[in-house]
C-alpha cells in the first residue's frame, strides 16, 4: 500500500468514527468570537483539505449574521444554538449556496426546534460519513488506481446529489412563493 493510500485509509477510519458533538455536549456557556473559532475549527478539522485551511473565520460568521443565516450574538457572545447552527452551515456550505442554506434552515425550523433539527442533522451526517468512510477504507487497499476511480465516482455522486438538493429547494421555494402571492391576493380582495 502506498503512503498516500495509508494516509487515506487512516483518514477514512477517522471519518467512520467521527460524530458531531451531541446537543447536550455543546458548551452551555456563551463564547466570544475567538473561542467560537477555536472550538469550531477543532470540531471541523477532519473536514479540512489540509491543516492550513480553516473552514470557519470571523468574517464568515459576521457575514452569516449579516445575511440572517445565523442569529445575532448576545452582547458579542455565542450560545450553543449558534454553535449548532454553525456546524450545520459549515457542512452544508460545501454543497449549497448560503441562500439555499438559509432557506433550508428556515423551513426546517418551522417544524422542529433548533436542538431537534441539529439532532436530525447529526444523524444524517453520521450515516453519510460512515458510508463514505467504509467505501474509501475498503478501496484504499486496492491501490492508487482504484482510489482514483473512487474519487471520480464520489465526485459524480456529489454533483448529482447537490443538483438534486438544489432542485428540491428551488421547487419548494417556488411553491411557497406562489402560495404567499395567492394569500396576498386574497387579502387584497377582502380589503376592496
Amino acid at each position: 500500500m502506498s503512503e498516500a493510500a495509508e494516509q487515506i485509509s487512516k483518514w477514512a477510519e477517522e471519518i467512520e468514527e467521527y460524530s458531531s458533538v451531541d446537543w447536550e455536549r455543546l458548551p452551555e456557556i456563551y463564547l466570544y468570537m475567538d473561542q467560537v473559532l477555536t472550538y469550531m475549527n477543532k470540531q471541523l478539522s477532519l473536514f479540512e483539505r489540509n491543516e492550513s485551511t480553516g473552514l470557519l473565520t470571523s468574517s464568515m460568521i459576521n457575514n452569516y449574521v449579516k445575511d440572517g443565516v445565523l442569529p445575532r450574538p448576545e452582547q458579542k457572545k455565542y450560545s450553543r444554538e449558534h454553535l449548532a447552527m454553525l456546524m450545520v452551515i459549515c457542512m452544508l456550505k460545501q454543497v449549497l449556496s448560503i441562500q439555499d442554506i438559509s432557506s433550508l434552515l428556515k423551513t426546517l425550523l418551522e417544524d422542529a426546534s433548533k436542538d431537534e433539527m441539529y439532532r436530525r442533522f447529526c444523524e444524517a451526517h453520521s450515516v453519510a460519513l460512515k458510508e463514505v468512510g467504509d467505501r474509501v477504507r475498503s478501496t484504499a487497499g486496492e491501490g492508487d488506481a482504484e482510489l482514483t476511480r473512487l474519487a471520480i465516482e464520489l465526485s459524480i455522486e456529489a454533483a448529482a446529489r447537490r443538483t438534486a438538493a438544489e432542485r428540491i429547494l428551488s421547487e419548494l421555494a417556488a411553491e411557497q412563493e406562489k402560495a404567499a402571492k395567492a394569500e396576498k391576493g386574497k387579502g387584497e380582495k377582502k380589503e376592496k
